[in-house]
């Protein structure tokens, strides 16, 4: 997770589940007419101004937020809690919905609580301990190579997802390339039609409202699943607006919507010294998860983040996190050197999955006893 597209990421944990829809039926191919060709529309000089303006406030960003602080920064040891709630409500709504109304839940609740400690370099090598209700996993990677083994298996894979080869060296650079995956979308890509709607005052703020439209499709309540890329990547499509501070181009409110995906909400920042983020508070419309949330952001003396708390909350669930944030400039990759332990069996990734499903379902039949009436989750192949 890149930390710059948190308030981004955090909209997305609202998403709820959706599933494509089928596919017609195969028939005879008809050639589709070509359609006229059209110059594209030469921007105007507001529209301009508008993804100008949005380029000096990734900017700004860049240089308060990150920036020199993580220069020769290579690397970060992250160490917190994230904690998952549902009232009985929440719990038999799910159920009701995703059987489509032939289970009826019977739970009084029930909660989650993951604890995280782990090393992550810039480069994308990393080690991560993950405990806590959903067992006890070991996930690593050095260059191409790496397992994932689980405690309660006592088996590991050798089979993990390979780095990205353009990765940086540096959490400088790596901040900066996360915010140059906004700019390529809303600054530099066709995508979105860019606007000023005028200039007002918000917290003594004096601020320039940018407005960028992507039309999207309307909310379709029927669909229940998509794909991972579709939800994260919800942010490509909406309507964003920003109220940038004229003075310091930092942003003052953000009001995001995708109709599609069921999304709404709206974060407002507040700053300390130095123009760092200090904290964002959300008013959360997104369908499912109506309700406030909070991200603060705590500083140590070198101007690094140390630490980062949030929070999300509706009337009947809440997801929350807290992490401590230590950077170095001088670790290396074999201060993360593991190897599974002696005795452990290894296993192909498809079986290592499967196995973790059954662990999974072990976890689900607790809550079965403890009220939820819910049918066994099924373990077979893809």
């Amino acid at each position: 997770m890149r930390p710059s597209a948190l308030p981004f990421l955090l909209i997305a944990a609202l998403l709820p589940a959706q599933t494509p829809a089928k596919p017609a039926k195969a028939g005879p191919s008809k050639a589709a007419p070509k359609a006229a060709s059209k110059a594209p529309a030469k921007p105007t000089p507001e529209a301009e101004a508008a993804r100008k303006g949005l380029k000096e406030t990734l900017d700004a960003i860049d240089a308060a937020w990150f920036g020199q602080p993580y220069q020769g920064i290579s690397s970060v040891d992250m160490q917190g809690t994230l904690g998952i709630a549902l009232s009985g409500a929440a719990v038999n709504q799910k159920v009701d919905s995703l059987s489509q109304g032939q289970v009826k839940g019977n739970s009084q609740g029930g909660s989650a609580n993951l604890r995280v400690k782990g090393t992550y370099f810039a480069n994308g090598d990393f080690k991560t301990d993950l405990a806590g209700d959903f067992g006890t996993i070991l996930y690593t990677r050095r260059g191409n190579r790496g397992f994932i083994y689980s405690k309660e298996q006592n088996a590991y894979t050798t089979r993990v997802d390979p780095a990205a080869s353009d990765a940086p060296l540096t959490y400088m650079t790596w901040f900066r390339q996360t915010l140059n995956d906004i700019k390529t979308v809303y600054v530099d890509g066709p995508t979105f039609q860019a606007t000023i709607a005028g200039e007002e005052s918000i917290n003594g703020h004096t601020v320039q409202r940018l407005v960028f439209s992507a039309p999207t499709q309307g909310w379709d309540a029927k669909k229940r699943e998509q794909s991972l890329a579709q939800s994260l990547g919800f942010w490509k499509r909406g309507r964003l607006e920003v109220a940038v501070d004229k003075s310091t181009k930092q942003p003052v409110r953000l009001d995001f919507r995708n109709d599609e995906q069921g999304v709404h909400t709206r974060m407002d920042f507040a700053y300390a010294a130095n123009n760092r983020l200090q904290s964002v508070n959300l008013n959360n419309s997104s369908r499912g998860f109506e309700g406030p949330g909070w991200l603060r952001v705590g500083y140590g003396s070198e101007g690094r983040m140390s630490n980062v708390a949030g929070e999300l909350a509706s009337q009947d669930k809440k997801v929350s996190f807290a992490m401590d944030l230590n950077w170095s400039k001088g670790r290396t990759a074999a201060d993360i050197t593991a190897i599974p332990p002696a005795g452990a069996t290894k296993r192909g990734r498809e079986e290592m999955e499967t196995q973790l499903l059954v662990g999974l379902a072990a976890k689900i039949f607790d809550l079965q006893r403890a009220g939820l009436n819910l049918r066994s989750v099924a373990i077979g192949a893809k």
